[in-house]
């Protein structure tokens, strides 16, 4: 991993773009498709990266920020449903001293004693799939895995079928709601059991369904469309905590676990109550020194916060809690020979390298697929083909290479191409950035499919029937090249009827389906465009400032003008010129986490003739409401505060999330689009910024009363 604080600014700003993309990718394979192509260690490694980045340049922090990211949109067939309360993801810690910052930060947050006593939960993160049970007064009336963490797939049919899931909760303290969240999964032994049942039964045994792990063999099982496929798969439950509900049981993390396990659903039997840190890391040792012999797959063990109202006052940032850490343990390696390297081009045209490895079992496992990332690793590693490698694992995934152990052997070395292998189009490397893409843009095949996937895909138009085959078609025939094409399909009705596979039913859903999309949300329509560094929740959060289409196109044409306008000061070093044009193009935006990166996208997006024509296109064939924003409703909803000097009973940090679960903008520094300043004793120079530009001032008390009013 490259030094954070070696970078400039604009070379942190290109390798966020880049992990965000990349990560983004990657949840998509494991959380939706069930086909990770990376270890949890490499995943790990970029999740690493990314917050160290953040943590050097916090003013280039993504709104598409892995770190706000949980699971991946579902694609299945299966029906979507929205969770009550978003299910949420878990931050990593790796060694020791990860784990004493995480109880250092949570002591800082509470404003507590360096030396305070924390109570923690610790039970072992089971490696399976993610689901909430929605109980009713006692009755399950729902089941649904993770998804995207906001909406889930509906599997109450398939879940019925599972022993370890009472239909009626035990007990007659029953909450009249509560949602018990845990982990579907497979025992190792039933893993086997069931593929070698699934090769025995196979007609042609070379041909056979073979599940490549536990994890995946029960999520296969769970997704299933027919609860009778379910039903015959040796699927188990393990409770690790809840979601909505009416009311909780006691409060305290382990005596809720405790009610869990009196009301019927398995709960961990190595689930314990620590209170010091050297606790915590012997507990961790002794999970993972019988790791090999538990009956199920673990990948480390879950610390939580005991005390519940200590973990509502902590709450969360981005897309996990703050009161709680997975503790990884580490990965397993295995050695095999790289027989191939292919090159994928994806939709911006990235050229990514794909190891094709001789097949290797590594920790129960058999990988034969790895991503080299790009022609940087592939020089850093200098592989080439025929080499024998180290490849590691740290969870039941697809590996990454970690060395090249016949990197001295006389080989010709691999020659990475310097032109697209789908359209022949130059590959080039732009300067200050590490990946290679193909510049044919929409005459490539492979961009063009790509961009319109994007476009249709369910985090952006959502278009139901515009699968990956029916795009692919449309292409070959020359009905679409660009997405206004999609809203003229209606023109073709006549000569889709004589193809093959298409019925007139089928034909009217597909064009109906269409045409429900003429009035779209338009931060899916913004974020389907596939700009760059434009993703689905800095379209929204572009939105939500400017309203429409029509303020994001000014907001381009500012910028636009901004950068034509700025110039150099006499005697200024390019880089510092970069710097102060950045800033002064982010503070033009004006939105939080959005940073001068999304400003450049946006002005390189409407600077080019060719995508305003497609632009303009398409917004007379689908045009978007104006964006209207919920928010909870406080007298600082909308408004901008700043907190100043030392804050008695919070921290700054849970003032700030105060501040933001209420509707406002939790500001860094006074200026004139300041509303109200927060000051407690010692305020020092932005008190007297707010009082010289006349900005309304309280105390702390008078926030509280604010925070208590809003409910």
């Amino acid at each position: 991993m490259t030094d954070p604080t070696k970078l400039t600014e604009a070379e942190a700003a290109n390798r966020l773009m880049r992990l965000a993309k990349e990560i983004a990718r990657h949840n998509r394979l494991y959380h939706d498709q069930d086909a990770p192509e990376i270890s949890d260690a490499d995943y790990d490694a970029l999740i690493r990266e990314n917050g160290a980045l953040e943590a050097v340049f916090p003013h280039l922090v993504r709104a598409d920020s892995p770190n706000a990211l949980v699971g991946a949109a579902s694609t299945s067939a299966l029906k979507k449903v929205a969770h009550a309360q978003r299910m949420m993801s878990l931050d990593n810690g790796f060694a020791d001293e990860d784990i004493a910052e995480f109880l250092a930060r949570v002591r800082r947050f509470l404003a507590l004693a360096e030396d305070a006593p924390v109570a923690l939960t610790a039970e072992p993160k089971i490696d399976g799939l993610s689901c909430s049970l929605r109980y009713e007064k006692g009755e399950l009336v729902l089941a649904a895995t993770r998804g995207d963490g906001a909406t889930g797939e509906d599997v109450t049919a398939n879940v019925r079928t599972i022993s370890d899931i009472p239909q009626r909760l035990a007990g007659d303290d029953v909450p009249d709601l509560f949602e018990v969240r845990g982990e579907v999964y497979m025992a190792k032994d039933a893993f086997a059991a069931l593929n070698a049942r699934l090769l025995a039964e196979a007609d042609e045994p070379e041909k056979a369904r073979q599940f490549a792990n536990p994890r995946n063999a029960a999520a296969g099982s769970l997704r299933q469309k027919d609860p009778a496929v379910t039903a015959s798969r040796p699927l188990r439950f393990l409770a690790h905590g809840w979601g909505a509900h009416s009311d909780v049981p006691a409060d305290t993390q382990l005596c809720v676990m405790q009610a869990i396990a009196d009301w019927g659903l398995p709960v961990s039997k190595l689930l314990t109550r620590v209170e010091t840190l050297d606790a915590l890391i012997a507990h961790y040792r002794e999970i993972e020194a019988v790791r090999a012999e538990l009956p199920f797959d673990i990948d480390g063990v879950v610390y939580k916060v005991d005390r519940l109202d200590w973990q509502q006052r902590l709450g969360f940032v981005a897309k996990a809690p703050r009161w709680a850490i997975a503790h990884k343990f580490p990965a397993e390696r295995a050695q095999t020979t790289l027989e191939a390297i292919d090159i994928q081009v994806g939709r911006t045209g990235k050229l990514t390298p794909v190891g094709r490895l001789t097949p290797v079992t590594v920790g129960g496992v058999v990988v034969s697929n790895v991503t080299l990332h790009n022609a940087d690793e592939i020089a850093r590693l200098g592989v080439r083909l025929g080499d024998r490698v180290v490849v590691q694992r740290a969870g039941d995934v697809i590996p990454q290479v970690v060395d090249n152990l016949t990197r001295d052997k006389p080989r010709a070395p691999f020659a990475y191409p310097d032109h697209c292998p789908v359209c022949g189009s130059e590959a080039v490397r732009e300067e200050g950035e590490v990946d290679i893409r193909c510049t044919g843009g929409l005459i490539c095949a492979a961009q063009r499919f790509e961009r319109l996937r994007h476009f249709v895909s369910r985090g952006a138009l959502d278009i139901e029937g515009l699968g990956e085959k029916t795009i692919q078609e449309f292409l070959d025939l020359g009905w679409i090249r660009e997405p206004a094409d999609i809203f003229r399909l209606a023109s073709h009705r006549a000569a889709l009827l004589t193809r093959e596979g298409w019925k007139e039913k089928s034909v009217d859903n597909l064009l109906a389906a269409i045409e429900a999309k003429r009035a779209p949300d338009g931060g899916r329509l913004l974020f389907g465009l596939g700009i760059r560094h434009v993703g689905a929740v800095t379209a929204r959060d572009l939105l939500k400032r400017y309203v429409n289409f029509g303020g994001i196109r000014a907001l381009a044409q500012d910028i636009i003008a901004l950068r034509d306008a700025a110039v150099p000061l006499e005697g200024e070093e390019p880089q510092r010129f970069r710097n102060r044009l950045d800033k002064a193009i982010a503070e033009r935006i004006g939105v939080e986490n959005v940073g001068a990166a999304v400003g450049h996208a946006l002005a390189d997006f409407f600077h080019e003739p060719h995508n305003v024509e497609a632009w303009e296109d398409l917004l007379r064939e689908a045009s978007p409401p104006d964006y209207m924003v919920e928010t909870q409703a406080s007298e600082v909803t909308g408004k901008t505060v700043v907190f100043t000097g030392k804050l008695e009973t919070m921290s700054r940090d849970e003032a700030k999330a105060q501040a933001e679960r209420l509707g406002a903008k939790a500001a860094g520094s006074v200026s004139a689009k300041t509303d109200l300043v927060v000051a407690g004793p010692g305020a020092g120079s932005k008190l007297k910024q707010a009082a010289a530009l006349g900005i309304a001032v309280i105390d702390e008390a008078a926030w509280a009363e604010i925070v208590k009013a809003a409910g």
